[in-house]
């Protein structure tokens, strides 16, 4: 999203969490860094961190890549209002209702290259919902 952003130079702060602890602190899967990187995008720096509270207040939207990621969200979320910042990643791109960014991690890299296009995709997809100007 943030390579998105910056294809257009509009502004905006990303940040990726997720829901359990034991990957916190750690880079991305080598693979992920790896395509991303074929893509001239840079997440060789990022480290995994836990979802917390405060980020409800900190975004304007929360996006999950499933539905029971999705659904744990939801009962994270502190009030009505904080719910509604969450989005079912793909669905809020316009991909269907429902629809889910599958895992790639135990499958081979070609699942990788798959998955970094559909996210891809999708975020641009989203910039030009929030941007329709830009719209090609």
């Amino acid at each position: 999203m943030q390579a998105a952003l910056k294809k257009y130079n509009l502004p905006g702060f990303v940040d990726s969490a997720g829901l359990l602890t034991y990957h916190a602190g750690h880079a991305p899967d080598k693979r992920a860094i790896r395509i991303s990187a074929d893509n001239n995008v840079d997440i060789s720096k990022q480290l995994a961190r836990q979802i917390k509270r405060s980020d409800f207040d900190e975004f304007d939207f929360i996006f999950s890549m499933d539905r029971s990621v999705h659904s744990s969200i939801l009962e994270m979320a502190p009030s009505e209002i904080h719910r509604k910042k969450v989005h079912l990643f793909l669905e809020y791109a316009g991909q269907g209702s429902g629809s889910e960014v599958p895992d790639p991690y135990y499958s081979g890299i070609e699942a990788f290259h798959q998955v970094f296009d559909l996210v891809d995709e999708a975020c641009e997809m989203i910039v030009q919902k929030w941007h329709p100007e830009l719209k090609p």
